[in-house]
């Protein structure tokens, strides 16, 4: 086949958006996507080279359309964000996602995550992290040469391209920006936006109320200095009467102090 029909046969090979399976088995695992995924993109929202993604089928290889995996989340360094039906490798300047999320479900069984770690190892996955949240557990992966090491120990530790910790408690795993900030899911987010806009509310009724109460403040001073200008007025007048008065009663030859 000639360098053109290899071509020609290469571009009429599809690679399906969909492989026709759920994000997610159930609600638990479907919460932990999507928090670790919008974690992940509003940690990067102001880089316009990181790509972030949950569920993108990813095809390392061109030609080879069932050479492909769809990470529950993935961060690529050096491509632009933007919509994609899938991350086609070889069209995004041959970069492989650096980082890698799978959540468990009870669905999934040991050889497909067997599978998976192989072909993050064999297609260039730098970070790799396993969290199941039915028992709690947490598996990480760093590249070391051509392999993809286990982490250990993994509870505390600082992923080195995200800079994010992994704190694994008693209970559940918890996500910790740079700033030290926890991941939090679409709920948690949406009740402290709700909290922080009635503390908005509430500060500015209380500043309102207090420009309110200087304005008060404020006549009152005026009243007052208006009430005592009045009486100023008044000693005068009748300081002034009084000088007429006594005026008077020496022009008459009477002493007005007897």
């Amino acid at each position: 086949m000639t360098l053109k029909l290899q071509a020609v046969a290469a571009e009429a090979l599809v690679y399906p958006e969909s492989d026709g399976r759920p994000i997610a088995d159930n609600t638990e695992q479907f919460r932990w996507i999507m928090t670790i995924q919008g974690g992940l993109d509003a940690l990067f929202q102001t880089n316009p080279a990181v790509f972030v993604a949950g569920d993108l089928l990813w095809y390392p290889v061109e030609g080879k359309p069932k050479k492909r995996c769809a990470p529950d989340a993935m961060v690529v360094f050096g491509r632009p964000k933007g919509d994609r039906g899938s991350y086609l490798q070889w069209k995004e300047d041959n970069i492989p996602p650096q980082v890698v999320f799978e959540v468990l479900s009870p669905g999934n069984t040991t050889p497909e995550m067997e599978r998976k770690l192989q072909f993050y190892t064999m297609y260039g996955v730098e970070e790799y992290y396993l969290y199941d949240p039915t028992t709690n557990t947490l598996k990480g992966w760093e590249r070391k040469g051509d392999l993809l090491q286990r982490i250990n120990p993994i509870n505390g530790w600082v992923s080195p391209w995200l800079g994010i910790k992994f704190a694994l408690g008693a209970e559940t795993l918890t996500l910790y920006h740079p700033t030290g900030e926890p991941f939090r899911t679409f709920v948690e987010l949406s009740r402290e936006y709700e909290e922080e806009r009635q503390a908005r509310e509430q500060a500015q009724s209380w500043a309102e109320q207090a420009l309110i109460q200087a304005e008060k403040e404020r006549q009152a001073r005026e009243q007052a200095q208006v009430q005592t200008e009045k009486e100023r007025e008044a000693r005068e007048q009748a300081e002034q009467r009084a000088a007429q008065l006594a005026a008077k009663l020496r022009a008459l030859g009477l002493d007005p102090d007897a």
